[in-house]
This record gives C-alpha cells, structure tokens and sequence, in this order.
C-alpha cells in the first residue's frame, strides 16, 4: 500500500478537527504545522446538530461527553412593534437537537487525541507553499483572510459585506432552566446557547455603527437586553465579550493541483443560523470517506481525482445552506414597509407542522437527506 503524506495547515477547530479524524484513516503520514507561539485561547462556543456530534464522537475517542450540552428545544422569536412572537418551537423526546460546546476545552481534547496518536506537530510559519511540496496533499485550514489562497484560486469567491458586529460572551446565571433560542430583534438577530448548568453563550449581531456607538457601555447593553428578553430580574454575570465583523465569503474554487482550502478559508456564512461549523464538519466527513476509498485502492491522492470528488459532492449543500443563511438574515432585517408582511407570515408559521419537521430535519443533517 502506497503511504500517502498528508499536511494539515492550521492548529484552529477546523485544522484540530481534521487531523484527528484523519488520523484514523490508514495509509496516510500525517504532520500538522501551526504557527509559532500561538496559544488556545478561542474563548468561544459552538453548536453542531446532533448527526455532526454523532460524528465526532464516532472519531474522537478521548472525547468528554460532559463537554457537550444537549438541548432538545429550541425557541424563536421575532420583534415587532405590539412585542415579541414565539413563532417556532422545535421539541424533540427521545433525541437531541443540537449541543453546545466551549471551544477551547474541545481543541485541548483534540491536541490530546492527536498526540496520543503520535502525529507530528511542526511549528512554523508557512509563508511559501512551496515548503510543502514533498506532500501528496496540502489542507489549509488558516482563516478566511489569508493572502496564500491569492496562490490557489483564480475565481472570484462570493462575498458580501453586511456591515455588521457579532459580539459574542458567556453569561452567569442562576436560572431554574434556560433554553437555546434565537431572538430577532430590531437591532439585530441575538442567540442564546446554554453550554452547562449555570452557564450560557451568546451571539448579538448588530450593525457596525450601531456597535460603535455603543462600544464603551456594550457589557451593560447586553446584559439589560439580556435581561429584558428572558424576563428575569436575577442578576447575572456576563465575561468573556468578543466581537468581530460578520461577512458572507463562499469560495467557487475549492482547490489547485493536491492542496485543498478547509474551514472558513472555504465558507464563512452569517452566524444567524450556527451552520458554520456544521457545513466544515460534513466538509471533513466527507472528506474523510474520499481519503479513505483513495488510500484503500492504493492511489497516490495527489494523481487523483480525489479533490475533485469532494468539489462536486460538498459545493451545491455549501453553496445552498450559505446563501439560504443569507436570504433567512435578509428576510428577518428590520423594514418598516415590509415589516406587516413579516409579522402576518411568522405567524403562521408557528401552526406549519411540515415546516417544523422540515427544519429539525435541515439543521440536523443539512442537504444530506
């Protein structure tokens, strides 16, 4: 059998991920390469369906469930000028609907995996993908605003600017229970995501000046909306604030030659939704499957179609999830002309049970059907 090599760029969820799962692929050589110094201090959380933890927990063998919080109902809201309506409520009994985890606590997990499987970890500076080409096959998992994918692809991604601030953190709280929700409001699409017991995450996306307006009173802003949304008046305790510009970037060319763009790098979509790290999880199961058939037949990845392959497999879901994300954001903005059409369609859709079985259906496996 013919001894594939395999680099992974990037020490990031999406380049963690991957190594892990690859490691369990046989035939391959895997090394990871990371920048020098760079620390896990991701102080962020993430949702993922209940078929993508089904996955991990498949390939992560050290894995802490405790370490992903289920949930089984998830609420929507939607703001309008009399109040707010519960518009859609997803239940599930004998399942979950999706789990919450805290992201730096998972890539320690992932790091331990991936030392206990004795994969080489190079720290440098790659800055020249020339320095890699002894491998059958490069995965770049560096962010989406690298300038070496300028070397990779010719095509023009789809992007759009939203002129937006997604301010993320973790709350405190002492509440009896508290469920995931996603809260449309007039300044902008607010999620909450609990992660443990006592502990929940959120997600505000708000227009950029109206963040900058903002910024030095943004902790007591958050916590008063807070507050006024759950309709509590217990005290809690908000750390962990974060903020970065949202945009949409949807790559139409996923690869040159044998190197392969992974992660955001590939698609960063709007986290209205939390399909972001859904879409690079069925990236990296798929990619798995083509890697494993490749290795199996004895062909060196590198000469080929094995790119090619996950192209055409993963880019019409990535495509129509991102842009799906999009138009959901779109629809739900603020319009004082449309705005009465809104309110007279959201509310029927809380009575559309075929709607409801659709959804938990797309958020769980996306297009995969």
């Amino acid at each position: 059998m013919i001894k594939q090599r395999i680099c992974i760029v990037g020490d990031g969820l999406s380049g963690l991920m991957i190594t892990a799962v690859l490691a369990k692929v046989p035939g391959i050589e895997l090394n990871l390469i990371a920048k020098k110094g760079t620390k896990n201090l991701d102080k962020r959380t993430t949702a993922i369906s209940d078929t993508n933890y089904k996955f991990i927990n498949e390939n992560i063998t050290s894995l802490e469930q405790k370490l992903f919080w289920p949930s089984k109902k998830i609420e929507l809201f939607y703001e309008t000028s009399k109040g707010r309506i519960n518009f859609l409520n997803l239940n599930e009994v004998n399942s979950n609907l999706m789990y919450v985890f805290e992201n730096n606590k998972v890539k320690s997990i992932l790091l331990k995996e991936i030392s206990k499987n004795k994969i080489k970890l190079i720290r440098k500076d790659v800055k020249n993908l020339n320095e890699l080409k002894n491998y059958d096959l490069i995965i770049l998992c560096i962010g989406g605003q690298s300038k070496i994918y300028n070397n990779i692809t010719k095509i023009r991604p789809i992007k759009k600017d939203y002129k937006e601030i997604a301010i993320t953190g973790y709350v405190k709280h002492n509440f009896k229970t508290i469920n995931t929700s996603q809260y449309f409001l007039k300044e902008g699409p607010l999620a909450i995501l609990p992660f443990s017991k006592n502990y929940f995450s959120f997600v505000w996306s708000v227009k950029k000046y109206f963040f900058e307006n903002n910024s030095k009173r943004i902790t007591t802003l958050v916590k008063n909306k807070i507050v006024e949304m759950l309709k509590n008046k217990q005290n809690i305790t908000i750390s962990n604030i974060q903020s970065y510009p949202i945009s949409l970037s949807l790559r139409r060319q996923y690869h040159q030659k044998n190197i392969l763009i992974l992660g955001e790098g590939l698609h960063t979509i709007h986290p209205v939704a939390g399909q972001g790290f859904n879409l690079v999880l069925r990236d990296i199961k798929k990619l798995k499957e083509i890697i494993k058939y490749y290795a199996g037949l004895g062909i060196s990845i590198k000469n080929s179609y094995a790119l090619n392959d996950f192209y055409n497999s993963r880019k019409p879901e990535n495509t129509i999830m991102s842009l799906g994300v999009d138009a959901t954001h779109t629809f739900f903005k603020q319009n004082k002309y449309l705005d009465p059409f809104k309110e007279i369609i959201v509310k029927n859709i809380k009575n559309n049970e075929t709607l409801k079985k659709f959804s938990k259906i797309i958020s769980n496996r996306g297009l995969s059907l």
